[in-house]
């Protein structure tokens, strides 16, 4: 899978890595400021905005997409889904991932017997029913689910949604794929493998990855740093975004 992705910035290589149904332009806002320190790349995922997918979307066909395109150790934030696939990234490849900030991600996103700080299964069989008979409808949905609780969700929301389609219109069938993916993964039993600088941010508002994930990570990974940004939902790097830069470069500053 070819892979579309900006620079901008000089010094260490940081990777950005978006959520479900977006693309790396949402991250605009943070990366110029990390730009001022670090060379960030901002990506699009395979089957998300510029990057086409030339095959079936699986969280390893995206693994390897990204590992092709970075030859060399960076360090990785991943919101969401992204999340997802930059720690399968750093567990395939651990010389590869210098570090890895987890932004209102979880090692397994649908609800299971053992595991209630997830979506309920419902939710997600919902959207992939809908997405066939309404995708633009089923999108503008799920960015009102991002931003539901949040202290600035209409601003959220409206970002999210500023942002869905500069990139162009989503691929139907790696839409699909990717809530595929989103029902499958479950990484719990890899995450004390880990073993590298990890940062975790979270929103305590958060309906689609319940700050539960989040205290679940830290127990799992003791190293680990863990925020909890008061009044945020699913996207803190937007609502919050001041905070979020600061201890992101407090992280970033001492791997």
């Amino acid at each position: 899978m070819s892979l579309y992705f900006e620079s901008l910035g000089q010094g260490p290589d940081l990777v950005l890595l978006h959520g479900w149904a977006m693309n790396g332009t949402v991250w605009q806002p943070v990366a110029e400021q990390l730009a001022e320190d670090y060379c960030v790349h901002v990506v699009d995922l395979p089957g998300h905005g510029k990057s086409p997918a030339s095959g079936p979307l699986t969280l390893d066909a995206m693994v390897a997409a990204i590992d092709a395109a970075f030859p060399w150790p960076v360090q990785v934030i991943g919101w969401s889904l992204g999340g997802a696939v930059a720690t399968r990234w750093a567990l395939q490849h651990p010389a590869k991932v210098r570090s890895l900030t987890l932004v209102a991600s979880s090692p397994c996103f649908m609800q299971r017997s053992d595991w209630p700080h997830a979506m309920a299964t419902a939710t997600l069989a919902q959207f992939a029913a809908s997405l066939q008979a309404d995708w633009r409808g089923t999108l503008k949905r799920f960015i009102s689910l991002q931003a539901m609780g949040d202290a600035q969700a209409r601003a959220v929301a409206r970002t999210l949604a500023d942002d869905l389609f500069l990139h162009g219109e989503p691929a139907l069938g790696a839409l699909a794929e990717g809530l595929g993916i989103l029902r499958d993964t479950d990484l719990r039993a890899d995450m004390a493998r880990l073993d590298l600088p990890v940062l975790l941010q979270y929103g305590d508002r958060d309906t689609l990855t319940p700050v539960g994930a989040a205290h679940w990570l830290a127990g799992m990974l003791p190293l680990a740093q863990c925020v909890i940004h008061a009044g945020a939902a699913h996207a803190p790097f937007l609502s919050h975004r001041d905070d979020f830069l600061t201890i992101q470069r407090q992280f970033l500053a001492g791997v």
